[in-house]
């Protein structure tokens, strides 16, 4: 990893993209903290979410975003930094590897299903890595109801070619969307100054940061 250079600004190429993935995912974002988002299809909540974490996986390649989650892993409680990129990758990567769900609590898995076409992707890195361990806790703040989220993630007790694993088990998917869409905008928002809502409702104005 490079060290950080406090300097850095995007390029056009790099700002043209932010500034499009920022304003998706902020659209998400402010969907997910309404109380309408819940009253929902369960399929338009799942496709919402994995948009999400869609446009979150792309602006990884950023490289500042690289900097400030190496930082993480020393500045802030241990976890933070994996959940943050590792938990959601694998949340990420079920979602689209295996498209034919059509709500968060129908998601499951087996190690088969998992290895389908070969052992030691992604997504079985991660299992093999992290079934067994304890339970993460953390509360997410929403700024606009002033209400606190109490999250308690769990991981796989087992992860073997019989195991049946539920994605509502690991999370509920209304504490899950909540604790990923606050994950994701606590790493997102390390790259921008300030934020505008636009009242016409079509843009914001908001500024790369310079780190």
């Amino acid at each position: 990893m490079e060290p950080l250079d406090k300097n850095k600004k995007p390029n056009d190429s790099e700002f043209y993209f932010l500034n499009y993935s920022y304003n998706f995912f902020l659209d998400i974002l402010e969907e997910t903290r309404g109380e309408s988002f819940w009253q929902k299809d369960p399929y338009y909540r799942l496709n919402r979410t994995r948009d999400a974490f869609l446009i979150y996986s792309e602006i990884l390649e950023y490289e500042p975003v690289g900097w400030f989650l190496e930082a993480l892993k020393t500045n802030r409680p241990p976890m933070e930094a994996e959940m943050s990129k590792e938990f959601l990758l694998f949340v990420r990567n079920l979602l689209i590897h295996f498209p034919f769900f059509k709500s968060w609590d129908e998601v499951k898995f087996t190690k088969d299903l998992i290895n389908w076409s070969k052992p030691g992707k992604s997504i079985d890195k991660f299992l093999s890595r992290f079934t067994g361990h304890e339970e993460f806790k953390c509360r997410v703040w929403n700024p606009e109801k002033k209400v606190m989220t109490y999250i308690s993630v769990n991981f796989p007790s087992v992860y073997t070619k019989d195991s049946e694993i539920y994605l509502k088990n690991l999370l509920p998917e209304k504490e899950g969307i909540i604790f990923f869409m606050s994950l994701m905008w606590n790493v997102l928002s390390s790259q921008v100054d300030s934020i505008v809502a636009v009242e016409d409702g079509e843009k914001r104005e908001y500024e790369m940061n310079k780190s």
